[in-house]
């Protein structure tokens, strides 16, 4: 039996996009992503805790993350937990672990619409328009 590796995010981005485009033309998209948790702390006073995640996008997904996202905005992302390895200049093994966006909807945004629902891999890369209305199923919860 196969394990499972998901992740459900929703957050707000802590800066723009880095877009790096490979030599075979493939568009990569790195960002931060911060969730907040709220929790009432032993003194029974409201606390807030920030979680900071990298989220990595590839292909059309990276595309689009240039295309509509910006520091602040608050974007949902399904992915993977994945961990890199490389090496330091000084030689040191260093490791990473990312989100790998497989699925990620706009939420708010410049007119503070709700949910612009980002298509999937197999589907065309246009947006919908930034003023059309979502439908019900849209939306991240």
């Amino acid at each position: 039996m196969a394990g499972v590796n998901k992740v459900i995010l929703l957050g707000n981005l802590g800066k723009d996009p880095d877009i790096m485009t490979l030599e075979s033309g493939v568009k990569v998209a790195r960002f931060p992503l911060a969730t907040n948790e709220y929790f009432k702390n032993k003194d029974g006073e409201m606390t807030e805790r920030t979680e900071w995640h990298q989220v990595v996008l590839w292909r059309n997904r990276a595309e689009l993350a240039e295309k509509y996202l910006s520091k602040g905005r608050m974007v949902y992302v399904e992915g993977r937990l994945q961990t890199r390895q490389w090496e330091d200049k000084e030689g040191n093994k260093r490791y990473t672990t990312e989100v790998v966006g497989d699925v990620i909807n706009f939420v708010g945004g410049r007119s503070d619409q709700e949910g612009d629902k980002v298509p999937d891999k197999d589907a065309p890369a246009d947006m919908p328009s930034p003023d059309t209305p979502p439908e019900e199923d849209d939306l991240p919860f």
